[in-house]
């Protein structure tokens, strides 16, 4: 497996062909989890090659504009804070200061969190929470913006709250405020549907934060959060111990075992209990386990390759497609085996193994 890590890593080119994204943001995560549990530079110097071809010397990114407000291009910024503390290289600082000053100016709901883009208005996605306030809190631990602290906590628990269905103990996708969308409830605002990925990046989103939060109420509020959720997602496990695409609905036909989102969950469930947030290691285990034995394919290459990861999903128009966030919908969108959305946690999970 590190084997694996490691020559995905030497392969991997700018996921859409240059501008910093998310998908890049994934693999630094993966990358930053595997040199800090095995003190290995090669994970290092891969992240610098790529990082460095996104981001000049004055510290340009590559592709971005500020006044897209696309809290998906905030996640890769976690590495430029983790690179700017290591490294005499102003490029990583002033990158990262731009994205914090994307955030100060990002539109938000009337309820407090960001939008998820400009283009999605009064809209907040459960991607969102991860792409943007672990980022938050640990630039303003690092650079000392205390407020940048409190916000991410408060942004977190305000969109946990917001897009929590009591029903099945789980979260929805989406929330939107004005309540304008095809696919909202008219009267809660809330998407129709679970999707594990979604809730996956929800998981991370309330693990992480709660790693570097400072003890108080509201890093307890955020515990409590992830230990419901936890619970909840003991119960929804395959046979084999994966979570679905479709989480709570295993009786739909075309339901499958989703890469993207056992990776998410099994790196939670393991970080959670290396924390000491009161929840079972085991579920995260097995989890892991399992991609292992029944989600790695060979390509037509003869490689082995991370199968059964959802391309991508979403909600509203796009590419000439209306998303309309049914149960139903979730199982048409493309299978694209070592996505980097599988790949990037894959990595963060196997470093809690090692």
């Amino acid at each position: 497996m590190l084997r694996y890590c490691d020559e995905y890593a030497a392969d991997y080119r700018a996921y859409k062909g240059g501008p910093l994204c998310y998908e890049d943001g994934c693999l630094y995560r993966g990358l930053i989890a595997l040199h800090e549990v095995t003190g290995e530079q090669r994970w290092v110097d891969h992240m610098v090659r790529l990082v460095n071809a996104q981001v000049a010397p004055d510290g340009t990114m590559a592709g971005y504009e500020l006044e897209d407000f696309n809290i998906d291009n905030v996640l890769s910024g976690r590495a430029l804070v983790w690179l700017a503390q290591r490294f005499d290289d102003p490029r990583y600082r002033k990158a990262a200061d731009t994205l914090a000053e994307q955030l100060s100016r990002h539109p938000r709901v009337k309820e407090g969190p960001h939008w998820h883009k400009h283009r999605y208005p009064e809209q907040v996605w459960l991607d969102g929470l991860y792409m943007g306030l672990p980022f938050k809190l640990e630039y303003g631990l690092a650079f000392g913006r205390p407020d940048f602290v409190e916000e991410a906590a408060d942004e977190l628990l305000a969109g946990l709250a917001l897009t929590y269905d009591a029903s099945s103990r789980l979260y929805r996708h989406a929330y939107d405020s004005a309540k304008a969308q095809p696919w909202a409830d008219p009267e809660t605002g809330l998407s129709p549907a679970h999707w594990a990925r979604a809730i996956g990046w929800a998981a991370m989103a309330m693990i992480d934060v709660v790693e570097n939060l400072p003890a108080g109420e509201k890093r307890d509020a955020i515990t409590a959060r992830w230990q419901a959720l936890a619970a909840r997602l003991t119960e929804l496990v395959t046979a084999d111990g994966r979570w679905l695409q479709v989480p709570d609905m295993p009786e739909m036909g075309g339901n499958y075992a989703e890469s993207s989102a056992t990776a998410m969950l099994a790196y939670v469930y393991m970080k959670a209990s290396r924390l000491g947030l009161g929840t079972d290691r085991d579920p995260g285990i097995a989890a892991f386990e399992s991609l292992i034995k029944n989600a790695f394919e060979t390509d037509v290459t003869g490689r082995r390759v991370l199968g059964r990861i959802v391309w991508v999903a979403g909600l509203g128009g796009f590419n000439g497609n209306y998303r309309d966030g049914t149960p139903g919908y979730y199982l048409t969108e493309a299978i694209n085996p070592d996505d980097i959305k599988g790949v990037g946690p894959f990595m963060m999970g196997f470093a809690e193994t090692l």
